[in-house]
């Protein structure tokens, strides 16, 4: 049985290396990771997290209303297709409202928009690329 717990940014950093940057010569920790604002949640079948995302204080200007952005959705390779992404999102967006956040938005890359279009997230903008990593949109919900 998974059960979704909060972390440390510190517990993130494995998956976000061998899921996000894996052959990539990008930082894994994120400026804001240290926030006192951010939350980190993590998906565990175990001892190690297999899902994580971090959710952080952040506005966008397409976006009106109080906001949070989510960044370093990873989960591991061998556990993907068991609705992970999905509960932790839920989870997630269960403990902003409770917050009074109205928006929950993202830089989703090109291969996650099928992943947060079904999650009921819509896409705002133009499409960007950045370098190393790909195409990206900003999707909220």
């Amino acid at each position: 049985m998974a059960v979704i717990k909060q972390i440390s940014a510190g517990e993130t950093y494995p998956l976000r290396k061998t899921v996000l940057r894996k052959n990539i010569n990008l930082p894994f920790r994120f400026d804001g990771d240290e926030d006192p604002d951010t939350f980190h949640l993590g998906v565990f079948t175990g001892n190690e997290p297999v899902c994580v995302a971090s959710f952080m204080k952040r506005s966008h200007p397409l976006l009106k209303g109080t906001q949070y952005q989510l960044r370093g959705m990873a989960t591991a390779e061998n556990y993907r297709g068991r609705h992970f992404g999905k509960d932790l999102v839920k989870h997630a967006e269960e403990l902003l409202r409770k917050k009074g956040i109205e928006i929950l938005w993202c830089n989703a890359r090109e291969n996650a928009f099928g992943f947060y279009q079904k999650n009921g997230f819509t896409r705002i903008g133009s499409y960007f690329e950045i370098p190393e990593i790909g195409i990206h949109t900003v999707m909220f919900k």
